[in-house]
C-alpha cells in the first residue's frame, strides 16, 4: 500500500471531476514515467500523514481534504463499505481517489516549508504509531522514524512546485 500524489492544473482538475477514468490514465502515465508531476511516499503514508497530524498540520496531505466519490457514512471497516468498496468503478487500488484545492495545497507548501526531517520525529515515542495502529509497523525497530521523514525534502519539493504553479493534487492510496 502506497501514497501518491498526482500534480494537475485546475482546468485538469474540473476534468477530473466529470471524468475519473481520464484522470486515472493521466496518474498511472505520470507515475509510470516517474514524472516531476507526480510524488509517492512509498509505504511510509501513514506513518507520514499521522507524524504531520501530531504537529498540528491542518491539511490531510496523504487522505486529501475533498472527495471525488461521496463514501457512505459508515465505519471504515465495516461490511457496508466493503461492498460499497467492492462495487466501485472508480476505486484506485484501496479506494477512489481524493484531492486539495490550489489553496489547500499553498497552505500545505507553506507549512511543510517551515517544517525538518527532526521536526517530525521529535519527541515521537514509537508505541504511539503502535497504539494509533499506524500502517506499514512494525515501529519499534531502530530508524522507523528517520525512514518516515526522510520522504519530507522530496514532499516539501513536489507541494511547493505546485503551489508555485496554482495547481491542485490528487491523493490516492495504491
Amino acid at each position: 500500500m502506497n501514497g501518491n500524489w498526482l500534480r494537475v492544473s485546475p482546468d485538469e482538475l474540473e476534468r477530473a471531476r466529470a471524468d475519473l477514468g481520464w484522470a486515472y490514465e493521466l496518474a498511472m502515465t505520470q507515475q509510470n514515467d516517474n514524472s516531476e508531476r507526480w510524488e509517492g511516499t512509498d509505504k511510509a503514508w501513514d506513518g507520514f500523514e499521522f507524524l504531520l497530524d501530531r504537529l498540528g498540520f491542518e491539511v490531510p496531505l496523504v487522505s486529501g481534504a475533498e472527495r471525488f466519490v461521496e463514501l457512505p457514512d459508515v465505519e471504515p471497516d465495516s461490511d457496508e463499505m466493503l461492498d460499497f468498496l467492492d462495487n466501485l468503478e472508480d476505486d484506485w487500488g484501496y479506494g477512489p481517489p481524493s484531492y486539495l484545492t490550489p489553496a489547500q495545497v499553498a497552505t500545505a507548501a507553506a507549512r511543510l516549508a517551515e517544517l525538518t526531517q527532526d521536526d517530525l520525529i521529535r519527541g515521537v515515542d514509537p508505541q504511539e504509531l503502535v497504539r494509533a495502529d499506524i500502517y506499514p509497523g512494525p515501529w519499534e525497530r531502530p530508524d522507523e522514524l528517520a525512514w518516515v521523514a526522510h520522504y519530507l525534502p522530496d514532499v516539501q519539493r513536489f507541494f511547493g512546485a505546485a503551489a508555485k504553479d496554482g495547481a491542485a493534487v490528487i491523493c490516492w492510496l495504491d
